[in-house]
């Protein structure tokens, strides 16, 4: 069943938006959305877009539908940018929160991040991670690469050396995606990295620097192991940018 909405009774008006999207991860999605719904600031809404999952997906998320502030849009298959800006455009909230649905979050994550947005010019809020395998047992991991290394502010020279905002984690102005636009659907990976370097153009950045975020690696079905399509998008997100932005990269960073 294509294009399918199921929400519930009530629409509260969030502040948060949480979308989480999905293409047949139902085997983790109960413990992604306890995550949420465990957080402990409440002004929430979620927003559960299944990408045209063949899996459980849809039977494990409509039991979460009995809470009013979940909500769950069953489309046909557009990949995962195009299920991102689904979610963004139902969204409600003055902020957007992304969470895969292989992922989950510490409960005190949005609680920590808000506060960070109280700063104007901020646009985007997140935090470092720690990583779980796919039966959710801690991966120890080699020690990040310096051009890894979270930053904040003015962040443009470093993010576009390397992406080193987990996506996850992050807390977004909803105004960013007026004035600067969405998800590159002509992009098979590397669409975040796209948007937060367009971001980063006009906002600040800023990150809480405790592992909020849960990340899950190592599974069957992840696009971040297929090297040569990242590195194509890679190509032509750079190549785009400095069309775009001529002035905002230079050859040097600290």
């Amino acid at each position: 069943m294509e294009n399918k909405k199921i929400k519930s009774k009530k629409r509260l008006r969030p502040i948060v938006s949480v979308v989480v999207t999905c293409y047949n991860y139902g085997h983790f999605l109960a413990g992604c959305l306890n995550s949420v719904l465990r957080q402990t600031f409440k002004e929430i809404e979620i927003i559960v877009v299944d990408d045209g999952s063949t899996d459980d997906s849809e039977q494990v998320a409509i039991p979460f539908l009995k809470d009013e502030r979940v909500r769950y849009i069953k489309q046909k298959n557009g990949g995962q940018a195009n299920a991102k800006n689904r979610g963004i455009r139902e969204a409600k909230g003055e902020f957007i929160a992304f969470l895969d649905a292989d992922d989950q979050w510490d409960e005190c994550k949005i609680e920590k991040q808000l506060p960070l947005f109280e700063d104007t010019s901020v646009g985007v809020v997140y935090s470092i991670h720690r990583f779980v395998d796919e039966a959710g047992q801690p991966v120890m991991r080699q020690k990040r690469r310096r051009t890894m290394k979270p930053r904040k502010g003015k962040v443009t020279q470093y993010l576009f050396i390397d992406n080193f905002i987990p996506f996850s984690s992050t807390v977004v102005r909803s105004d960013c995606f007026n004035r600067l636009g969405v998800f590159d659907e002509s992009l098979a990976m590397g669409i975040d990295w796209d948007l937060w370097l367009r971001f980063s153009t006009r906002y600040l950045f800023d990150y809480v620097d405790e592992p909020l975020l849960i990340y899950r690696i190592g599974h069957s079905g992840q696009m971040s192991k297929n090297v040569l399509t990242r590195q194509s998008c890679s190509d032509r997100i750079m190549d785009k940018f400095r069309r775009a932005y001529p002035k905002e990269v230079t050859s040097s960073t600290d």
